[in-house]
């Protein structure tokens, strides 16, 4: 009987604190980024090059849906 009370005696150093819920949402939330970051780039070996590709494309395709004031190059109706 002695021997099972020495086992118990540490158990209380080996308790691990566990965050409050706040702090661990936000470890959760972090660790999903940083997953979602390297799948995104596996296999890419400059993904900072990549991601401004990717804006340089978005700014072109906003530039081109956005009607130009003074190009003229639409459609004119003539009447008559």
């Amino acid at each position: 009987m002695g021997m099972c009370l020495q086992c118990l005696g540490g158990a209380a150093d080996d308790v691990v604190v566990t965050p409050d819920p706040e702090t661990r949402r936000q470890q959760l939330a972090e660790a999903a980024e940083k997953r979602q970051k390297e799948t995104a780039y596996r296999g890419v070996k400059n993904p900072e090059a990549v991601e401004r590709k990717r804006k340089k494309q978005e700014e072109i395709e906003k530039q081109a849906m956005t009607p130009s004031v003074s190009g003229g190059g639409g459609l004119k109706w003539q009447v008559g």
